[in-house]
C-alpha cells in the first residue's frame, strides 16, 4: 500500500508542532495546526493560509498541544489549547466565547468528551471542566507523577494511557456518570 499525496505545503510561514482537520458543513476542508507562534489554518479549496488564533498576552514561543473540533458545530467550532490556557474560535478565526479555560497545570493531553466537558491529563491531576463555561467540575490527583495521554470515549468509559521508565505502559480508564464524574 503507497500513501498518496493530497496536498502538500513546503513554504509554511510558521512551523506546524500538531495538525488536525475539519470539514466544515460536511464539505470544505480545513487543516488547523499550532505553531510556536499560535494556531493557523489552510482552506484546502483556496490554498489560503491564514491565523485562526496568535495569543497577545505572550511574549514568546508558545506550546501549542490539543486542537478540539467542538461538535454540533458542523465543524466550524475550536477549542484551542495552549501552554495553560484553552481558547475558543471559529475556523475563521473569530473568538466566539468570552471564556479563556485555565487549567491549573499544564495539560500532557485534552479531549472533550460526551458529557459535555473538556478533560485535561496533567503529570499531577486530572482536570474536568465545562466545555461551555471552562469551569472546573471535578479534579483526580495522581498517586505519583506521570505522562498520561488520552485514547478514547468507549460507552460510559474514558480510556487513557501512561508510559513507564523503561518499556512497560499501563492503560487506565474512568466510568463516566453525569451530571459529575467519578471512579478512578
Amino acid at each position: 500500500h503507497k500513501f498518496m499525496a493530497f496536498k502538500s505545503f513546503p513554504e509554511l510561514k510558521h512551523k506546524p508542532h500538531l495538525v488536525d482537520l475539519t470539514v466544515e458543513e460536511g464539505q470544505r476542508l480545513k487543516v488547523v495546526y499550532g505553531s510556536n507562534v499560535g494556531f493557523h489554518a489552510i482552506d484546502l479549496d483556496t490554498s489560503s493560509v491564514f491565523d485562526l488564533y496568535i495569543p497577545s498576552h505572550t511574549h514568546g514561543p508558545i506550546s501549542p498541544h490539543t486542537i478540539v473540533i467542538l461538535p454540533d458545530t458542523n465543524g466550524l467550532q475550536l477549542l484551542l489549547c495552549y501552554d495553560n490556557e484553552g481558547v475558543y474560535v471559529d475556523t475563521l478565526g473569530k473568538v466566539t466565547k468570552n471564556v479563556v479555560l485555565q487549567w491549573g497545570e499544564l495539560p500532557t493531553s485534552v479531549a472533550y468528551i460526551s458529557t459535555g466537558q473538556v478533560m485535561g491529563w496533567g503529570n499531577k491531576a486530572i482536570e474536568i471542566r465545562s466545555a461551555e463555561t471552562g469551569h472546573l467540575d471535578g479534579v483526580f490527583m495522581h498517586k505519583k507523577a506521570q505522562k498520561l495521554k488520552f485514547l478514547c470515549e468507549r460507552n460510559d468509559k474514558v480510556f487513557f494511557s501512561s508510559v513507564r521508565s523503561g518499556s512497560s505502559c499501563q492503560i487506565y480508564f474512568m466510568t463516566l456518570s453525569k451530571p459529575c464524574l467519578a471512579n478512578w
